[in-house]
């Protein structure tokens, strides 16, 4: 099990409490000012304006410099809350969790390769190396239903709305795991940025989802990018982080269902 506190060299505090950290973030070479403004109002609800600075005061606007490491101090003339929106910890889907077989063959279909590094499988014959793999957990199926997220879904999957191909994508294996266990997400609201919340050491040089994929009308829905990057953000920059489990072994049973109420 790995600590997402491992690495950060950016931290969150309150201008009123410049001591208690609030969250935090390892930085890498994508992350904009902007998108920081994103993630904080992810990770934060307020009830009034507020604006970001620097340790030393400095003003941080709201662009396209590189974030820069350091402290960050939160300033509002109103009330400053941490939001405990629920999130899901991911285990490996296998057994009767596993991907059933018609959503890893329309997945394949339509993708023919991984969608984050564009590198084409091997075919209908062998796709080694690249796995079909969930947006929304498959293990998580009740909370799906309980909030109503099959409203999003136009085409019917075979096991139900959350086994369809817009709830899908393929993956290099590697790149399943790391977008399994929120380390990569998508950005819909960024032009389908890609973001790393730890350095990329990857070998993915695109920073966006190619055009083609995204004019695919198959393709995942926004909503549910959306909600897989919010998931990433209250995992890697809210508090002390998430539980960041290793998918190659299995989840100790004392783990399993960690993290479903949120709020750390």
């Amino acid at each position: 099990m790995t600590s997402r506190i491992l690495g950060r060299n950016v931290y969150i505090c309150s201008a009123n409490d410049t001591s208690t950290v609030l969250g935090g973030l390892s930085l890498n070479d994508s992350i904009t000012n902007a998108n920081f403004y994103s993630m904080v109002e992810i990770v934060f609800i307020f009830d009034n304006d507020y604006t970001l600075c620097s340790e030393n005061g400095t003003t941080v606007q709201r662009d396209d410099h590189l974030l820069k490491e350091g402290k960050y101090l939160i300033n509002t003339a109103g009330s400053l809350q941490v939001n405990n929106e629920p999130w899901l910890f991911r285990v490996r889907a296998v057994g009767a969790n596993a991907p059933p077989e018609s959503f890893r063959d329309a997945v394949r279909e339509r993708d023919y390769r991984c969608v984050i590094t564009g590198e084409p499988a091997g075919g209908y014959y062998d796709w080694t190396g690249y796995e079909p793999t969930f947006i929304f957990p498959l293990t998580h199926e009740q909370h799906w239903v309980t909030h109503g997220y099959d409203k999003w879904i136009t085409i019917p999957g075979s096991r139900g709305s959350i086994t369809s191909v817009q709830n899908g994508m393929l993956l290099r294996s590697d790149i399943g795991t790391l977008f399994q266990n929120y380390i990569l997400s998508i950005n819909p609201d960024d032009d389908y940025k890609i973001v790393f919340f730890r350095r990329n050491n990857y070998g993915i040089a695109s920073t966006h989802l190619n055009q083609t994929f995204r004019d695919d009308p198959a393709r995942p829905v926004d909503q549910l990018l959306r909600w897989h990057f919010r998931q990433a953000v209250l995992a890697n920059v809210r508090g002390q982080g998430e539980p960041c489990p290793d998918f190659s072994t299995p989840l100790p049973p004392h783990l399993i269902g960690v993290g479903e109420g949120g709020g750390r």
